[in-house]
């Protein structure tokens, strides 16, 4: 009796996920079709189907210049937030101060802080510092964000981490600096790449600190926005559809290369 209620929980919980799944899929049944429409306005189902849209964006200037430039702002941010990120994930987890949980639990003040209230503080900061839409200046604030991504998961990887391994090569005499090198970052690389991974989608898809700091210079979330507001047409489903893409790419590469870190380390 207990088998069967086993594989009925099973299949139950199952179909629930499978119906939650689709339920988030759904949208791109809608947008796919319509990125590639041949009607001149946003229509589902689509009249006909033609790469106009992608064409449209391909040809615009404003759109190349917005994704070259949300790129940046995503790749300097992933860059800071490794930088910065993990060094304090090993503080927050090796640390035995007074308070340093406190440290640690106002590490995530980013994510907790709506991100209205936070951009209205940075734009008053950024404003004095006269970096109001310098593109850098966006990924120094996109930073902020990402920050509580990167000590959440290198802190957990840390946790799980078995120091003795480090112990055992400190007593072989290497040096502390070479054992994080070789021994501890490697076994860390699923943590680090998902850390990385998270820090460049959280740029690369944040509006409202874009809205607040770009200015003039906008990044792509920021230019779908304004085509929303302005001019509605299947282009924005067209940029949709390569930001679905590039996303997945990201993931996929995250699976490729945040595995087999302990394998690779004990071959070394």
């Amino acid at each position: 009796m207990p088998r069967h209620s086993n594989r009925a929980g099973r299949l139950l919980l199952g179909s629930f996920a499978g119906l939650v799944f689709f339920f988030l899929l759904l949208p791109l049944l809608v947008v796919f079709p319509i990125s590639l429409s041949s009607a001149a306005y946003l229509q589902f189902p689509p009249p006909g189907f033609s790469w106009q849209w992608y064409q449209r964006y391909l040809d615009d200037p404003g759109w190349i210049e917005a994704t070259i430039r949300s790129l940046q702002v995503a790749a300097l941010c992933t860059v800071l937030a490794m930088g910065l990120g993990v060094p304090l994930a090993f503080f927050l987890t090796r640390s035995r101060l007074l308070g340093i949980r406190l440290l640690d639990r106002l590490t995530a003040a980013p994510i907790i802080v709506p991100t209205i209230i936070l951009s209205i503080a940075l734009y008053g900061v950024f404003a004095r510092l006269q970096l109001i839409g310098e593109w850098y200046g966006v990924a120094i604030a996109h930073t902020i964000l990402a920050l509580p991504f990167v000590v959440i998961l290198v802190g957990a990887g840390l946790r799980g981490f078995d120091a003795a391994q480090e112990q055992a090569a400190a007593g072989l005499g290497a040096a502390w600096p070479w054992i994080i090198w070789r021994v501890t970052l490697p076994q860390l690389r699923p943590s680090l790449v998902s850390a990385a991974f998270l820090s460049f989608v959280s740029s690369f898809d944040e509006l409202v600190l874009a809205m607040f700091l770009s200015g003039a210079s906008m990044t792509l979330p920021k230019k779908m926005f304004d085509n929303i507001l302005m001019e509605i047409d299947p282009t924005i489903a067209a940029v949709s559809v390569l930001q679905i893409l590039l996303v997945a790419v990201a993931l996929g590469l995250t699976s490729l290369f945040g595995r087999g870190a302990l394998t690779t380390t004990i071959t070394r």
